[in-house]
């Protein structure tokens, strides 16, 4: 496993809509070990591949952080939204900065896992929005796009992602 740069806001790669993994092969099963290694490194809890510079449809998550149980969603799908929630959000993206930001109160999602068999989960609370803001990533969406109000941090306390 290795580290990872994470690309920051302004990067085009991050507005780009990704393409869909062909194959979970032993090369997909090693950028996702590097996906989590790298959002571990950095005290976030989820890591699109549009952040480390990969314009695929996969994302890892941790959203539970005391569990630490990562998640891999390889050419995700939203199943269904459900309800309302506002929260502030973070980025390993978007340094410094916080938004406030309504989402889906529970999503349910499929797609294929790291050793390639598919899969399905349903979240609820702040893993629903962590799944929501990785989802976005791969559509070249950031939480500054949905944010209703923004402001900056002193520190990398509260960074959500």
């Amino acid at each position: 496993m290795a580290l990872r740069n994470i690309v920051e806001e302004g990067d085009p790669i991050l507005r780009k809509h990704c393409r869909e993994v062909d194959e979970v092969n032993d090369r997909i099963r090693m950028i996702l070990d590097d996906m989590v290694e790298t959002m571990r490194e950095a005290n976030g809890v989820g890591l699109a591949a549009p952040q480390i510079g990969i314009i695929r449809r996969m994302f890892v998550a941790n959203p539970d952080p005391e569990s630490g149980e990562a998640y891999y969603f390889v050419n995700p799908e939203i199943e269904y939204l459900e309800g309302s929630q506002e929260s502030e959000e973070g980025c390993l993206s978007v340094p410094g900065c916080m938004g406030l930001v309504e989402r889906p109160e529970k999503v349910k999602i499929k797609g294929l896992g790291r050793d390639g068999q598919e899969q399905e989960y349903t979240f609820e609370g702040f893993p629903a929005i962590v799944i929501c803001h990785e989802f976005d990533h791969l559509e070249g969406i950031l939480y500054t796009d949905k944010a209703k109000e923004m402001y900056e941090i002193t520190n990398n306390e509260g960074q959500e992602e």
